[in-house]
């Protein structure tokens, strides 16, 4: 069996919600810049009262025996690096050869160690194992090795939602009514906000746990707009509210910031990040530094499932948890069942952007009661809804 073809393709439908889908975002790094903090959050299309227009790209991987591998959605960089650079890598190639030929892509893409092209070989290597998995006719865990349990219990993001007081007490209380334990949240202030933001940053978390009471984990997400003072200001603030853990306090690119952190951080409030970061070694500087107590990369960004499973590796032997960050739903479930429940106790559950990020999949992962069971379909289960299809057009870059 060798590789006949590597396509991306996008796909076009129509999601019906009522009202408006995007009502708030995170706080974004650039936003210490004025022009940038006044944003709004992004919309997606709308078609009409109550429908969004949603566009999603998919890579194929097909064989000259018939056997397809899916992955997706990638953006349109992603289908561009596949195209000129990397489909010809995979042509003529024995797809179930997976640590060759992601060898191959990592060393042919020597600029490519981290951002586009790196998620660009995430994705064409997540597409190969569900091609493996399609072969073998069993579910991706079970060519690694699971499942180890019968269940995994998911958290529910809220990126998204509104932070207004009142709305965020409401979905939080549907949160746990939905079964979910463990709920994250995105505050949109910070240090260049002032003593306003930090109360209001407050104001959210207390609003929470006097919503979700005391036996539900709340988590805090900074995504990298805080730095090290803020960080342990807050955590200092927040400690009467329990939060779990504080995601990515600081940007990517400062390790030494986040061992500090998680130095001087309250015993009680853990460290998390490393979601933008990148293969195993981008992870593993991290953890030799000591940085965070658990460790969340995505594995469609950071390698893909083969370099998630090194990475696996070395959580374990660094004795700290692995979360893959949420973007990859699918992906992460097959990784988590198959690694023991201490070394990857959660699978996060982004909710507006697993029903966008999902939408075409014919099997998508959704949490029950709280909990994701392990999936059946053969592969990583990427067949796609074809009644959800309404137009799709291959991509070329020639």
């Amino acid at each position: 069996m060798k590789i006949a073809a590597v396509r991306c393709v996008e796909y076009s439908g129509t999601m019906d919600h009522p009202g408006v889908f995007w009502e708030e975002r995170l706080i974004r790094p650039v936003d210490i810049y004025p022009q940038f903090r006044a944003e709004g959050p992004a919309f997606l299309p709308s078609t009409g009262a109550g429908a969004y227009r949603i566009t999603s790209v998919f890579v194929h991987i097909e064989t000259d025996g018939g056997v397809t591998g899916t992955a997706g959605p990638i953006t349109r960089e992603q289908a561009h690096v596949i195209e000129t650079g990397l489909a010809p890598l995979l042509v003529s190639q024995d797809p179930l050869a997976t640590e060759y030929l992601w060898d191959v892509m990592y060393r042919s893409a020597v600029h490519g160690r981290k951002g586009v092209e790196m998620m660009a070989i995430s994705a064409l290597d997540c597409a190969l194992w569900d091609l493996k998995g399609r072969h073998f006719g069993v579910p991706v865990y079970v060519l690694l090795g699971g499942p180890v349990r019968d269940s995994i219990p998911a958290y529910a993001s809220a990126l998204g939602y509104s932070l207004d007081l009142d709305a965020a007490r409401e979905r939080a209380a549907e949160i746990v009514a939905q079964g979910f334990s463990a709920t994250k949240w995105f505050p949109r202030h910070g240090p260049t906000d002032g003593k306003a933001g930090m109360e209001a940053n407050v104001a959210l978390i207390a609003a929470l746990r006097d919503t979700v009471g005391p036996d539900v984990d709340i988590m805090v997400d900074a995504w990298m707009s805080w730095d090290v003072p803020y960080a342990l200001r807050m955590a200092d603030r927040l400690a009467e509210y329990a939060p779990r853990w504080i995601e990515e306090p600081v940007l990517p690119d400062k390790p030494q910031s986040y061992a500090e952190i998680t130095r001087r951080i309250r015993s009680d409030i853990l460290v998390s990040g490393a979601e933008h970061e990148y293969t195993r070694w981008g992870i593993h500087q991290l953890m030799a530094d000591g940085a965070m107590h658990l460790y969340q990369p995505d594995t469609y960004w950071a390698g893909g499932i083969s370099e998630m499973l090194k990475i696996a590796a070395l959580a374990s032997a660094y004795d700290v948890q692995l979360i893959p960050h949420g973007h990859s739903v699918p992906a992460n479930t097959h990784i988590s069942f198959a690694q023991p429940p201490t070394l990857t106790p959660m699978i996060e559950y982004l909710l507006k952007w697993n029903t966008i990020h999902q939408w075409f999949l014919a099997h998508p992962v959704h949490p029950v009661d709280g909990e994701v069971t392990p999936p059946t379909e053969p592969g990583l289960g990427m067949d796609l809804d074809e009644n959800k299809i309404e137009s799709q057009r291959e991509l070329s870059f020639a």
